[in-house]
Order: C-alpha cells, then sequence, then structure tokens
C-alpha cells in the first residue's frame, strides 16, 4: 500500500513537473521580450564606468536584481492567491507599459537634438576624466539607476508569467514564477557582464604579440570583437524594442476581445488571396497586434507630453 501510494505521488510530482516545464517555456517566450529590452537596458546602465569597475558594477546590481525578485515575487504570488482577478488588469498595464517604453524610445530621438546628445556624452566624459569626481558615488547612482529600472522590467516578467500560470494550481504558480524570476536574472546579468567586456576582450586580442598565422587570427579576430561591440549594443536595443511592441501589443489585443475579433477577421480575409494568402493569414495577427501596440504606445507617449506641457 505504501509503496503503491509513493508511486501514485511520484507520478503526481512528475505530472506537476511536467506542466510546470510546460508553462515555463511558454513564460520563458512570452517574457523573452522584456529580457531582450533588459538585457541592453542594463548594458547601457553599467556603461560609462571604469574597466576594471564594470564587473563589479554588474554584481551590485544583479544584486539587487535578486532583492528586487524577493519583493515581487512573493507579491504577484500573494496577488494571484488573494485577489486573482487583479491579474488581467495587471498584465494590461504591463503590456501598455511595454508599449509606451517602445515608443518612448523612438519618439527620444526626435524630442532630444543631436546637440543634447552631444552634450550629456561630454558631461558623462568629464565627469570619468576628472581626477577630483567622486568615481564611487557615480557609481552608486548608476546602480541605483538599473536596480530601479530592473524593478519595472522585472515586475513586468513576472505579472506576464503570472498571467501565463493564473489557472494552475498553487504550487505550480510558485515553481514557475520563481524559476522564472532566478533563471532571467542569471542569464540577463551574466550575459551583460559578457557584453561589457566584449571590447576589453576584443583589446587585449588585438594587443596580442607574436609571429605565424595563430596570433595573426587572434589579433584580426580581437579587431573584430571592438567593431562588433557597439553593433551588437545597437542591435539588442533595437530587437528590444521590436519585441515590447509585438508581446506588448499582443497582451494588449488579447485582453480587448473587440480588437482581437477585428484582427482575426482581417487574417481570414487575407488567407482568401491567391497568392501568399497562406503566409498573410499566418503573419497578419503578429503584425497587426505589433502595429496596435505601436500605436498604444503613440497614444501614451502623446498624453505625457501633452501634459508635460501644460503643467509648464
Amino acid at each position: 500500500m505504501a509503496g503503491a501510494s509513493l508511486l501514485v505521488l511520484l507520478d503526481d510530482i512528475a505530472a506537476v513537473l511536467d506542466d510546470v516545464a510546460a508553462m515555463t517555456k511558454v513564460a520563458a517566450k512570452k517574457t523573452a521580450a522584456v529580457l531582450g529590452d533588459d538585457l541592453a537596458v542594463n548594458a547601457e546602465k553599467v556603461t560609462g564606468v571604469r574597466a576594471d569597475r564594470e564587473l563589479p558594477v554588474v554584481w551590485a546590481v544583479a544584486k539587487g536584481s535578486f532583492r528586487n525578485k524577493l519583493i515581487l515575487v512573493p507579491a504577484a504570488l500573494a496577488i494571484s492567491a488573494i485577489a486573482g482577478w487583479l491579474i488581467s488588469p495587471l498584465l494590461m498595464m504591463g503590456g501598455l507599459y511595454l508599449c509606451f517604453e517602445g515608443f518612448e524610445k523612438i519618439a527620444h530621438k526626435f524630442l532630444h537634438s543631436a546637440e543634447e546628445e552631444q552634450a550629456h556624452s561630454d558631461e558623462l566624459s568629464a565627469t570619468l576624466a576628472d581626477p577630483d569626481a567622486d568615481l564611487m558615488e557615480f557609481e552608486r547612482d548608476k546602480i541605483k539607476g538599473a536596480i530601479r529600472t530592473d524593478m519595472i522590467l522585472s515586475g513586468e516578467i513576472i505579472v506576464i508569467t503570472l498571467g501565463i500560470v493564473a489557472e494552475s494550481d498553487f504550487i505550480s504558480q510558485v515553481v514557475v514564477v520563481a524559476g522564472i524570476a532566478f533563471t532571467m536574472t542569471i542569464g540577463v546579468y551574466g550575459l551583460v557582464a559578457g557584453i561589457v567586456k566584449l571590447d576589453d576582450a576584443g583589446l587585449y586580442l588585438a594587443q596580442r604579440k607574436g609571429e605565424g598565422a595563430w596570433p595573426g587570427f587572434l589579433r584580426w579576430f580581437g579587431l573584430r570583437l571592438l567593431n562588433f561591440a557597439p553593433l551588437l549594443m545597437k542591435g539588442l536595443a533595437f530587437v528590444g524594442t521590436i519585441a515590447m511592441f509585438m508581446v506588448g501589443g499582443g497582451i494588449l489585443v488579447h485582453g480587448l476581445h473587440p480588437v482581437q475579433v477585428g484582427i482575426d477577421q482581417v487574417a481570414i480575409y487575407l488567407g482568401t488571396i491567391n497568392i501568399a494568402g497562406g503566409a498573410l493569414q499566418a503573419i497578419a495577427p503578429l503584425l497587426l497586434s505589433t502595429l496596435f501596440g505601436v500605436l498604444a504606445g503613440a497614444i501614451v507617449v502623446g498624453i505625457m507630453v501633452f501634459w508635460q506641457f501644460i503643467r509648464r
């Protein structure tokens, strides 16, 4: 009897773990947009500090991120257990914030002149070059800013994950939400550490001495890394922004039934086109929800700009 009970228990545990694994995969895909943006944002946050202080700064921000998760994960699980009806509105708010943040990045290029950007860059360079500047205070400000940004992005990740497992039992919710939060933190800051040191690795290889094919190849590869590092940062920022509209718009469309129905009808209509109708029907929901995310972000940014204008 005890053996049978144990087998039943093991079977139940295996079933739960299988469900958890499946839900975790879905949650990881859904939160990939925030992860991409989180990665780009935090890599940008820790640039500007001296090379020998980059990894300590990344580690300090990572510890702050873990503290954020220790606050956010129990809070999200408590909301799910006590007021589950709040998950959908929170998810919609998270989606809208993703769209707002994505469009704000685009609008930033138009709302700030090249002179302002250059002035900010010059100020940063002057601070780092000034021997009397309090660089530890400069670092602490960087770290605090990155941790505040992480709090917002971590909240988005956790709410999106919680929305996926909202109908599951409490144990599955705990495992999936905590697992995603932990994995995302390790993944983000491990990659951030690698990205911010990529140019140092390139410089090290480019300065290698010696004759022959292998040292020559290392120097060539080091130069390619030096050229690739800034392109990688720009690429991450671009892909992260697009992904924010895709995921944020998808969340909003899913929560707004009339919009979802309208997009489905457009996709069905496109499917009737003789040439490439099937392909158009397949990609139309993604493209239209992404465009809806861009529109939603533009509206929120427009409201914010108008509010700041009338407050002057």
